[in-house]
């Protein structure tokens, strides 16, 4: 359970964390509240995974499975698909945030689009290359990477407390809005910040004694993640002034520069820090990626050539797109857009393809609740009901706090993702994996049987 907990919190942790202060600040102190109702939230999803896979251990695709194996093939496939999509859309987030510690870290003041994206470029296809040329004795660097996200955020969530400067921190509303308003600003980067509490699950196949380990390994990696980012945004907040904070993307740097006495060496090596770390984030989620596609293709639940793979068993396709998607997204980001507001609308992006498959998740095992195929009774149907409502209400409002310009072009995503549908059902009809529907024939006149019937009376004598 050691090593699934320690997925999880890897996972969970990215580089997404190093610029999610800034946006809270935003918001205002309230963010502070708002991030820990969304680790409460993302705790009992951890719970509800844990549930699932009690009923559907040894699953390849988790969320996907889950979906599937609840409601069929239609809706594994359109929880694969968002799942997908989350995927590589969460890793132009990411980059968007490496590229800000990038900037930091060579002095780079005032870049122009064309030259962030470059640097996405970079931060995409090098965890690409990696993949591809499937490197295990690359395990070294990414547990390493896997360490370095955790320092800074320790460091400053337990010694930068005592550097804290009560006037530092903004109003307790600082949207410019309503309080609601405030919310949504800060719902979207916190959701953001904790997507990865699936991946135990979707790893169960590979975790000893799922049933489990995997629901245990999500709340305990759930739970740490969120203890460390509310230590350290909250002391951030206080370290760097607030009309500075809201304009930076990297905001651990002058956190570090006022701790260690306004030393640039400390923004320096921070930065560095970030921009590794990012490395092995992106890496790992390149690899997510594609291996959530390939889990569907092998099910053909997927077009075929995400299940390519070569000599070294890598998934070539799938890790192909999952650079090409992503870069191009950002090229669109970066025209349209600038600064932290290329962070927020990514982050947006991804938080609305990713609700969907945690709201058939909550959907499928409320299913099971109200069926008479459960086996939990009295006081433990009551929480399991609770949980996976929870659920559902908490995919609902964090789609709802996402804005309408994310979910509008989310929805063009999934709309996109169904018109493969079709091809895939009738490929899987022709194999003999899925059933094919009986037409009903055409209704004849009212006083004569159906077409396909022969008539009952007696022949004439």
């Amino acid at each position: 359970m050691t090593s699934a907990t320690g997925l999880v919190v890897g996972s969970i942790i990215g580089t997404g964390v190093f610029t999610m202060p800034a946006v809270l600040a935003g918001a205002g102190t309230s963010s502070l509240v708002t991030l820990a109702v969304i680790a409460v939230g993302a705790m009992l999803l951890a719970v509800l995974f844990g549930q699932l896979t009690r009923r559907v251990p040894n699953s390849d695709g988790g969320l996907f499975a889950y979906a599937r194996h609840e409601f069929g093939d239609f809706a594994g496939y359109l929880t694969g698909w968002c799942y997908w999509v989350q995927a590589w859309a969460g890793n132009a987030a990411i980059v968007a945030s490496w590229v800000f510690y990038v900037d930091a870290l060579f002095g780079i003041s005032r870049p122009s689009s064309m030259t962030n994206w470059g640097i996405a470029l970079l931060g995409l296809w090098v965890p690409a290359a990696v993949n591809l040329a499937g490197v295990r004795q690359m395990a070294w660097f990414q547990n390493l990477t896997v360490v370095l996200k955790f320092l800074p955020l320790l460091f400053v969530g337990v010694v930068g407390w005592f550097f804290v400067s009560a006037g530092h921190f903004g109003a307790f509303n600082a949207s410019g809005g309503s309080l609601y308003s405030a919310i949504g600003i800060a719902a979207g980067v916190a959701l953001f910040s904790f997507i990865g509490v699936e991946v135990a699950a979707i790893t169960a196949k590979r975790v000893r004694d799922p049933r489990e380990n995997v629901g245990r390994a999500s709340v305990y990696g759930t739970a740490a993640s969120a203890v460390l980012y509310l230590l350290a945004s909250a002391a951030v907040m206080g370290l760097v002034a607030h009309k500075t904070l809201v304009v930076t993307g990297a905001p651990f740097v002058p956190a570090f520069e006022t701790i260690f006495g306004h030393s640039a060496w400390a923004g320096k090596l921070v930065a560095a820090v970030a921009v590794v770390s990012g490395i092995g984030a992106l890496n790992g989620w390149t690899l997510v990626t594609a291996e959530v596609s390939r889990a569907a293709a092998d099910n053909n639940l997927f077009p075929r050539p995400f299940a390519w793979t070569d000599r070294k068993d890598s998934a070539w396709f799938g890790i192909v797109l999952a650079a090409v998607l992503p870069s191009l997204l950002m090229l669109w980001s970066y025209t349209t857009k600038s600064g932290l507001t290329v962070f927020t609308y990514l982050v947006d992006l991804t938080v609305v393809t990713v609700a969907i498959p945690y709201f058939m998740s909550a959907l499928a095992q409320l299913a099971y609740l109200v069926s008479r195929r459960r086996r939990v009774q009295g006081w433990l149907l009551g929480r399991d009901l609770t949980i996976s409502g929870a659920g559902v209400l908490f995919s609902l409002w964090v789609t709802f706090a996402a804005g309408w310009s994310a979910v509008y072009q989310a929805l063009l995503a999934v709309m996109v993702g169904l018109i493969i549908y079709p091809f895939l059902k009738a490929r899987r009809e022709r194999l003999g994996q899925a059933a094919e529907p009986a037409d009903i024939p055409p209704a004849g006149p009212p006083d004569s049987p159906p077409a396909d019937v022969p008539s009952q009376r007696p022949a004439a004598a």
